[in-house]
């Protein structure tokens, strides 16, 4: 498993979370191409109703199944018209988040990062190659809906960095990783519906934010002991086991916070959780990412209760920010709101669910229990949509 990313999204599967190695991640992205190429028509037809959407709609949905599975539930929460392109936009981010583990080096998943670029630009041109995220937006853009292409193509550079450059310097860098992919995935998503308004985009920052910085911290294990060499072991990924040159991973906790926790990186790879100061360190990040979810359930109750938020949205002079005068109308944030709240509920209630859970651990991120399936999700999701909580 390559060093080269920055958080893994590990396969749900009986109720355990399964990190794929390299040769199993390639093997199924190969496979499942050639089923969905091998009926592909000479000329695709981006008509919604074709079999060649229909097709690229159930990869998406599997793939997001396979490796996403906390997004594969919350999809209920989703509009249904804006299904295909919630399903298309998180497997986009999942192909890009699995490159480093179907290639050998990091110049070749800067290929495969252009190749995503260009693919990107084709679907938008609605002239799609055989690819069934490309096929699916196409498809979705056919039928007169607005999705940003620069937000696509910030993610695809977000992600392009973290291949020779896992780490971070500090948790403001965290932050902005965060917002360059997990944020602006909720942005891309609102826009499918369609919505564009300023005080969801501003929950949106905050709730991905809060994703991103968690999602992080879940890949800290896999990315400092990537699994042995033995393609069939089942095994924890190198937990226990002393670091070797080849099998020494990196650690994407930030530098700022492991120097503040005396935290050296040295001394994770040697004890793993019993590494001084980690927990502390952990406990930091993970508080950053609480205090956006506060943040979130602050302005909403605001906007709920016809008050203006309690401070400014910092991107609203971000490339593909543009708003109109109405949206600071407070009832119009409001009916704003109830339209896009099922799409930034979701990953406001899973994230915190498992920031819950590493709590419990005593912040202990190397804690088996934290790559399970949380079975709670869809109850509590279900549970706060109906009341409108975040």
């Amino acid at each position: 498993m390559s060093r080269y990313i920055m958080e893994k999204m590990p396969r749900i599967q009986g109720g355990q979370c399964l990190s794929r190695t390299s040769c199993q991640a390639q093997k199924f992205f190969l496979m499942s191409r050639r089923s969905f190429s091998a009926s592909a028509r000479a000329r695709l037809s981006l008509d919604k109703d074709s079999q060649d959407v229909r097709k690229a709609q159930a990869y998406c949905s599997n793939l997001v199944r396979n490796y996403d599975s906390p997004s594969y539930t919350l999809a209920h929460f989703v509009p249904p018209h804006v299904q295909p392109a919630y399903f298309a936009i998180r497997a986009f981010n999942i192909e890009l988040a699995r490159i480093p583990d179907v290639v050998s080096m990091p110049q070749i998943g800067a290929m495969r990062m252009q190749f995503w670029r260009e693919t990107i630009d084709r679907a938008f041109k609605l002239t799609p190659p055989e690819e069934p995220v490309a096929i699916l937006l196409a498809s979705y853009l056919t039928q007169g809906y607005k999705l940003n292409k620069t937000w696509f193509q910030r993610i695809i550079t977000a992600r392009d960095r973290k291949l020779t450059h896992p780490g971070f310097t500090n948790l403001s860098e965290l932050e902005s990783y965060a917002e360059s992919t997990y944020s602006t995935l909720l942005y891309l998503t609102l826009s499918a519906i369609p919505l564009n308004s300023v005080t969801t985009d501003h929950l949106a920052s905050h709730v991905g934010k809060a994703a991103g910085i968690a999602a992080v911290l879940r890949g800290v294990p896999l990315l400092a002991f990537p699994p042995p060499p033995n393609q069939h072991s089942n095994n924890p990924a190198g937990l226990g086991l002393p670091p070797t040159r080849e099998r020494q991973g990196v650690v994407t906790l930030p530098l700022d916070v492991m120097s503040q926790c005396g935290v050296r990186e040295e001394d994770i790879f040697r004890n793993g959780s019993d590494a001084a100061g980690i927990r502390d360190a952990v406990f930091n990040v993970a508080t950053r990412a609480s205090d956006h979810l506060i943040t979130a359930r602050t302005m909403l109750k605001n906007v709920q209760e016809s008050r203006e938020p309690d401070h400014d949205f910092e991107h609203i002079h971000d490339e593909g920010h543009e708003y109109s005068k109405s949206d600071t109308d407070v009832e119009k944030q409001k009916r704003d709101n109830d339209k896009g709240f099922g799409i930034v509920m979701g990953p406001a209630v899973s994230t915190q669910l498992w920031l819950d859970r590493l709590q419990k651990v005593d912040f202990n991120i190397f804690d088996e229990s934290l790559r399970r399936v949380e079975w709670k999700l869809p109850f509590v999701a279900w549970s706060r949509n109906r009341r409108g909580q975040l």
